[in-house]
């Protein structure tokens, strides 16, 4: 019989795919308490409120278990519909849909309490499919990485705590880690914006920290203190 104390899972994209979150808390029992953190392209909201996204969400809502999200870069920022209204979660601000309130995305640079830890959240990156997408006329979002106004949020968030910080999730990662071995066939390198990376880079040079992790680049990897994380989970 599995201890009830409260858990926090976390683990990389799910573009739409609830199988390994559903799979995964049956396997392990997950109740209401638990949270597994998504860390960016849940794939909820890509192609707006259309029936085959609902029924995603009705799925994993109906498990239970708080399913607290990043933004990514292959879904639209909850921000932007009407649907979504921000609430106060474990000391920090999420935006919630009424019809499915165990499902909450993250409002970029909020730090949350995350069973007596401090975690700040920071979503969004670059997708290296963009001009793909637009010939093809596939969904892409202009709004994917963060906007100026959101760094300064973000920045401004870690000088109230001191530039330290127990855990860091994003969705990218800092420049100076980005996995090469992970990079997809064909994509020109140098047409790749990595504004986002670059910048937290200079994020993770003043910040004190225990465990950063993020998803992004499909691949399960640990690197000092930066996880990478995609098909599996964790438990810190």
């Amino acid at each position: 019989m599995r201890n009830k104390e409260q858990m926090h899972y976390y683990t990389g994209d799910t573009h739409g795919q609830p199988s390994k979150i559903l799979d995964f808390a049956k396997r392990f029992q997950l109740t209401p308490d638990d949270v597994i953190v998504v860390l960016g392209d849940a794939g909820f909201n890509y192609y707006g409120n259309d029936r085959g996204d609902r029924h995603r969400k009705r799925r994993l809502n109906d498990t239970g278990v708080t399913i607290f999200c990043l933004h990514g870069n292959h879904e639209r920022r909850p921000e932007s519909l009407p649907y979504y209204h921000e609430i106060e979660w474990h000391d920090g601000i999420v935006f919630i849909e009424d019809d499915f309130p165990n499902l909450l995305f993250s409002k970029d640079g909020e730090v949350f309490d995350f069973d007596g830890r401090q975690a700040v959240a920071i979503g969004g990156a670059y997708s290296v499919d963009k001009y793909y997408r637009l010939r093809r006329g596939i969904d892409w979002f202009e709004d994917e990485q963060p906007s100026e106004e959101t760094k300064e949020r973000v920045e401004s968030k870690l000088t109230e705590i001191g530039w330290k910080i127990d855990i860091v999730l994003t969705h990218t990662c800092p420049a100076k880690y980005i996995p090469t071995e992970a990079f997809l066939p064909g994509i020109d390198q140098s047409t790749v914006d990595r504004s986002t990376e670059n910048w937290l880079d200079d994020i993770e040079d003043r910040l004190t920290y225990d465990h950063w992790l993020c998803g992004h680049w499909h691949i399960d990897k640990k690197t000092e203190k930066l996880h990478f994380l995609m098909y599996s989970f964790e438990v810190l």
